[in-house]
């Protein structure tokens, strides 16, 4: 599954902030851990306190802090906000899905979809940080090496 950037930024950004409520972080701070623009990140964080996931505090010591229940609060409610994660085989038909491989195809791919959605669903922020602790297989760090 491929995410948009604003996805990628919006997870970061709740995660960190998720892993201390009471602690504040700048839209500067957490773009530097990640790599990615501050700029945009900004617009993101912006989303996420319209949905009442963060929050920003004014002032010298200003930032953002964490706003959501860590054990309510799950990947897909996050990710729902920056991506479209309705049912593919709902939009205008293309080329060869009338037919029954295509039907076939549409079927099993509309399975996939409810699948990582509902694992998206029973994923909380809370599991999620408690996973960061544990190793990461050989093979999704190969690959995760690869791709940068």
């Amino acid at each position: 599954m491929k995410m948009q950037k604003a996805t990628r930024c919006a997870l970061f950004a709740v995660l960190e902030l998720a892993r201390d409520p009471g602690r504040q972080l700048s839209a500067t701070d957490i773009a530097e851990k990640y790599g990615i623009s501050s700029n945009h990140l900004a617009k993101v964080l912006r989303d996420l306190g319209r949905a009442g996931l963060v929050e920003s505090v004014r002032g010298a010591g200003g930032g953002y802090r964490f706003s959501g229940n860590v054990k309510r609060v799950t990947l897909y409610d996050i990710i729902q906000l920056f991506e479209d994660v309705g049912a593919d085989c709902d939009t205008a038909p293309e080329a060869g899905d009338e037919t029954d491989i295509g039907k076939a195809l549409c079927i099993l791919m509309q399975e996939v979809d409810d699948i990582a959605r509902a694992t998206l669903r029973s994923v909380t922020v809370d599991t999620l940080l408690k996973s960061t602790s544990w190793p990461v297989p050989q093979h999704l760090d190969q690959a995760h090496k690869a791709e940068v």
